[in-house]
């Protein structure tokens, strides 16, 4: 490495980095300490759904760089979902104007530069922020997923996932999570604790924690995000009139209090695509590619089977078109796992001013190939804008490292101006169908015995809490005002309960249809003697009939 010349080192690279077909272009490298505009730095658009990873220190441009290769994909014709944690990517919207230093970096890498706009679409969950509202049902989010967002351990996962099988099996929607809570009571109460004794039952000690972790989830106002219309993730693979890819960027302005719900959301929305497309082997260009920002949360405390999960998603969605970039600090925050599936690198600054930091660092350079720079030292002195990059080339082997200075986007690298992002979304085609939530007939209303909701804003159900005898005049809004208050340090906004002591009656039809559905299935297969048994198998459950790698389904994959 230190016998070769300069001359010996570009050529390398510009061996390397000859590629046939489109590619997108990510910059100029630097050897040497010097910039090289005749030694562009490229990845084959084809490699895209190999999966990538974009990591680096915070401020080093890792933004920017999803900003810059969002456009050129979207050029291409490639769909993009961007996570716009800051809103800095509403800035796709917008083109940007040029000045001086500008113009130096561009001319300084041989970029042809040009302001330029993007169709950009903007969703917020359950309508935080601007954009169109995205919702799940909580059926199609899973046990798996919901689990984890309430931060559940094994057992509690496992009685869920009993749940979730049980409403699926007796035609209960979990529409939203009122409709989940009113399931739980249900197989808790008197009247349907027996229909789940063969298989072990569900305590009232794992059923009220599920029922508490339910409540705080509301008290936080995540159950807007939980209800109808449930969003298609097919809209994700949409192209504009002109042939360009749709740039969707998904805003969470309030992700510091979400960070769990944020990323497991992500998941969703590959579980649903994962189990939708068909296999589409390899193509030209991706149908969609992913970026995955603060992907540490993913993997933050996560059980064994969500683990396994992501990675099943990850090694298999490749081959039905989708390309995954997980945006983080360092290779670190990846499982070994995941990292291993991901062939293209852009690695931003380190910094090394810890023990731990410094650890970090060497874990960083034994992922890469060996080459003709020293990376710990390159690591660490990378400028803003520059990355050490290394990609899949055509016939599958990875193209040399090289420190890279990166092209600059063409758009604003910031927000759009407000109005413009508030006219892009009234403007959207998906109004009209995400735009108004409804509350159609579901799990909450069979078991409660309710007439039908009408179409309309979701109402506010009440449930008696299981295990309180009929007289007892304390509901489940009680507890859930308790909590709120406890959780946001304010009075709730949640109304008194009426004081009548009133218990909502069942109807028996529902009833009678789950007592012969799991008696027969499963009261005859399993017997009494079988529960320990049963529990094992409990923790499968939730995963078969419809149910995809997280546990996940779909209305349209039901009919």
């Amino acid at each position: 490495m230190a016998n070769k010349t300069t001359a010996e080192k570009l050529a390398t690279l510009q061996k390397g980095y000859t590629l046939e077909g489109a590619t997108i272009e990510l910059g100029a490298a630097i050897v040497d300490g010097e910039l090289h505009k005749d030694a562009p730095v490229r990845l084959p658009l084809s490699m895209m759904n190999r999966h990538g990873l974009v990591a680096g220190a915070t401020g080093t441009g890792k933004t920017v760089t999803l900003h810059m290769m969002a456009e050129q994909l979207s050029t291409a014709g490639v769909p993009v979902f961007l996570a716009d944690i800051k809103g800095d990517l509403s800035g796709l919207a917008t083109a940007a104007v040029g000045s001086e230093k500008l113009t130096a970096r561009t001319e300084g890498i041989g970029q042809p530069w040009q302001g330029k706009t993007f169709p950009v679409e903007f969703l917020a969950l359950g309508g935080d922020g601007n954009g169109v509202p995205v919702r799940a049902t909580v059926s199609s989010f899973g046990p798996i997923l919901l689990s984890r967002i309430m931060e559940l351990n094994d057992t509690q996962e496992s009685s869920l996932q009993l749940v979730f099988y049980f409403a699926d099996k007796n035609g209960l929607e979990l529409i939203d999570l009122k409709d989940l809570r009113a399931v739980i009571q249900f197989l808790t109460s008197d009247e349907g604790k027996d229909q789940l004794e063969e298989l072990g039952g569900l305590s009232k000690a794992t059923a009220g924690v599920i029922l508490r972790e339910l409540v705080s989830l509301e008290a936080q106002g995540l159950e807007r995000f939980f209800g109808e219309p449930e969003f298609d993730t097919a809209e994700l693979l949409r192209t504009a009139p002109d042939g360009r890819g749709v740039i969707t960027c998904l805003e969470l302005p309030t992700l510091q209090t979400k960070p769990m719900l944020f990323s497991t959301f992500l998941m969703w929305l590959l579980a649903d695509l994962f189990e939708d497309l068909p296999e589409a082997g390899d193509l030209d260009k991706p149908k969609l590619v992913f970026f995955l920002d603060e992907a540490h949360l993913l993997f933050n405390d996560a059980s064994k089977a969500f683990l396994e999960a992501i990675t099943t998603t990850v090694r298999l969605i490749r081959s039905k078109g989708v390309g995954i970039f997980f945006v983080t600090q360092t290779p670190k925050d990846v499982p070994a796992e995941v990292l291993g599936q991901l062939a293209n690198r852009v690695q931003h600054a380190l910094r090394a001013f810890t023990p731990e930091d410094a650890k970090a660092l060497k874990a960083t350079v034994s992922t890469f190939p060996l080459s003709d720079y020293d990376l710990e030292e390159t690591l660490t002195s990378a400028g803003i804008g520059e990355a050490v990059i290394t990609v899949m080339n055509e016939k599958g082997a990875p193209t040399p490292v090289a420190l890279t200075r990166l092209r600059a986007p063409e758009s604003v690298m910031g927000p759009s101006d407000e109005a413009l992002v508030r006219s892009t979304v009234a403007a959207s085609a998906l109004l009209a169908r995400y735009g108004t939530a409804v509350d159609n007939p579901s799990a909450f209303e069979k078991l409660s015995g309710k007439a039908a909701a009408p179409t309309g804003p979701a109402a506010d159900g009440r449930v008696a809490v299981p295990g309180r005898a009929a007289g007892d005049t304390t509901d489940i809004d009680a507890e859930a005002r308790r909590i709120e208050e406890e959780i946001l340090g304010r009075p709730s906004s949640r109304p008194a309960a009426s004081g009548d002591g009133t218990r909502r009656s069942r109807t028996e039809e529902p009833r009678d249809s789950m007592m012969g559905d799991l008696g027969g299935v499963l009261g005859g297969a399993l017997g009494g003697g079988l529960k320990s048994m049963a529990r094992s198998i409990g923790t499968q459950l939730g995963r078969e009939l419809l149910r995809g790698v997280f546990g996940t389904s779909s209305r349209r994959r039901r009919r």
